[in-house]
């Protein structure tokens, strides 16, 4: 029988895996970790974000700052429906959630990882765990693979290792050209007078851009101990990814709290101004916003908080106006958002057959996961395209 090396015990690895024929193959999980399938498990706070709701795959590669145009054909052929549909024939129900994040109905991460054992144990896959891969060589129609647990022979073999520059320098030996690893998806680390002693303060919709870039975002704001995260700025991080470790993560950021413009939040405020003259600014819910904001906002324009409404001038309304919805930050620096550290930059895509994820440099060579300079924004992008590319290796090889 041949002999299938998967090389990466993670979301891809064992997707594939799972879809693999069995009575064909010898398969093998060769895994450096003491566990298997980490990023699962640590997913979506440990509930596993396993897909994203979303059925068309033009609206999916919207999701993908890189890899969109590759992807397409690659969801037509396995979307977020096959995923549930993929999971629900094993006994695991899924249910989407009102931002269309999808999750196992457990709510427990274990599930997902339990299903993939329960499949490869039934597929009689070898799991060897500890197994750093050290180097691959090419010898006649077989590959060599060496570890510290020994030598390996395949005739086939799925790279799915995840960007580790140790992973991509093996893949780089055998002649694949790689694209600089940068970080996607991280937090903004700003030090300003508005936002200290306000962690945990959100905002259900906020704009965000970065002037220098030209390019802005909007969506859910979070204010965090170290600046600002949420998905607005996680957003923006992905998709500029490339030019902000460029501006070495200093440049200055414009954030609008309400998401509305300057002279509609003008018009709000007059309206206030005229139904509720007799009350304090500081107790007046103008917006939508938490009192401590309101109150903090007020603060940094040097307005009395004990000041009527009727009384506030229009030089003080301008300053107010400003700080909600122009207010600039400089950032300076990054912090990894939570545990789903996302890279942007991988194996070339150029070098990739997307009809099947194989390599067009090796025969008999696959390559999937975020090993590829692929990656999306949160909310289970990026494992959809593990198990789509998964998936179209397994059907690749059992037509073989």
């Amino acid at each position: 029988m041949k002999q299938i090396i998967i090389i990466g015990g993670g979301a891809a690895g064992f997707f594939c895996a799972s879809n693999l024929d069995e009575k064909k193959y010898t398969i093998t999980i060769l895994e450096q970790n003491s566990d298997v399938l980490q990023k699962v498990k640590i997913s979506g706070g440990g509930r596993c974000n396993v897909t994203h709701a979303c059925f068309d795959p033009r609206e999916l590669v919207q999701f993908y700052p890189r890899g969109n145009k590759e992807l397409l054909s690659v969801f037509t052929k396995f979307q977020p429906g096959d995923t549930m549909e993929w999971f629900e024939q094993r006994n695991v129900p899924l249910k989407i959630e009102n931002d269309n994040r999808t999750f196992p109905e457990s709510n427990s991460s274990q599930t997902i990882i339990n299903t993939f054992l329960n499949e490869t144990q039934k597929k009689n896959v070898t799991v060897q765990t500890k197994c750093t891969v050290k180097e691959i060589e090419k010898q006649d129609e077989k590959y060599i693979v060496k570890t510290n647990s020994g030598d390996f022979e395949a005739d086939y073999i799925v790279y799915t290792t995840g960007s580790s520059p140790k992973s991509l320098k093996i893949v780089e030996n055998l002649g694949h050209k790689i694209v600089d690893l940068v970080p996607s998806l991280f937090t903004f680390n700003i030090k300003d007078e508005l936002l200290k002693d306000l962690p945990g303060t959100s905002f259900e919709n906020a704009g965000i851009s970065i002037p220098k870039l030209k390019t802005e975002e909007s969506g859910p704001l979070l204010i965090t101990h170290w600046g600002l995260s949420g998905p607005a700025v996680l957003k923006i991080s992905a998709w500029e990814a490339i030019s902000l470790a460029k501006l070495k993560y200093n440049f200055e950021t414009e954030v609008n709290f309400i998401s509305i413009e300057m002279d509609e939040a003008e018009e709000v405020f007059h309206n206030f101004k005229q139904s509720n003259p007799k009350k304090t600014i500081g107790q007046s819910k103008i917006f939508d916003i938490t009192n401590r904001f309101w109150q903090k906002i007020l603060e940094i324009s040097k307005v009395d908080l004990n000041k009527q409404v009727a009384n506030i001038s229009g030089k003080e309304m301008q300053k107010i106006l400003e700080n909600l919805c122009r207010k600039k930050f400089q950032v300076t620096g990054k912090s990894t958002f939570k545990d789903e550290f996302v890279t942007a930059g991988g194996v070339d895509l150029k070098e990739i057959n997307f009809k099947n994820m194989s390599s067009k440099l090796l025969p008999n060579f696959y390559i999937a996961g975020e090993v590829l300079n692929i990656d999306a924004v949160t909310g289970g992008f990026n494992f959809q395209a593990c198990w789509s590319e998964g998936w179209l290796i397994a059907q690749d090889l059992n037509s073989l």
